[in-house]
C-alpha cells in the first residue's frame, strides 16, 4: 500500500512551491533534476521545507491544494511549526 505525501519545497530564489508524492525522497531529486515541475525547473535547487504523510491519495491531495491557497506568511508558519495545516 503506498503512502502519500503532500509537501512544501524552498526554492533558490526564495519562492514556496507545494505539491503532492508517493515517494519524497525520488521527488525531491526529480525538482532538482528539472524534470518535475516548469515551475521549480527554473528556480532549482530546491529544498525539502515541509513534509506531512497523509492516510490516503485524496487526503494528500486536498492537503496540497489547501497549502496553495494559503498566503506566504501561513506557509512559513506551517514550515516553522507554529502552524498546523488545517482544511
Amino acid at each position: 500500500m503506498a503512502e502519500h505525501y503532500s509537501y512544501i519545497l524552498r526554492c533558490s530564489d526564495g519562492s514556496l512551491y507545494s505539491g503532492y508524492t508517493v515517494a519524497p525522497e525520488r521527488r525531491l531529486k526529480e525538482h532538482n533534476s528539472g524534470t518535475a515541475s516548469r515551475y521549480t525547473r527554473s528556480r532549482r535547487p530546491v529544498t525539502m521545507e515541509a513534509l506531512w504523510l497523509w492516510q490516503d491519495k485524496r487526503t494528500a491531495l486536498r492537503a496540497e491544494r489547501a497549502v496553495k491557497r494559503l498566503p506566504r506568511s501561513q506557509k512559513e508558519e506551517l514550515i516553522q511549526g507554529r502552524r498546523a495545516l488545517v482544511f
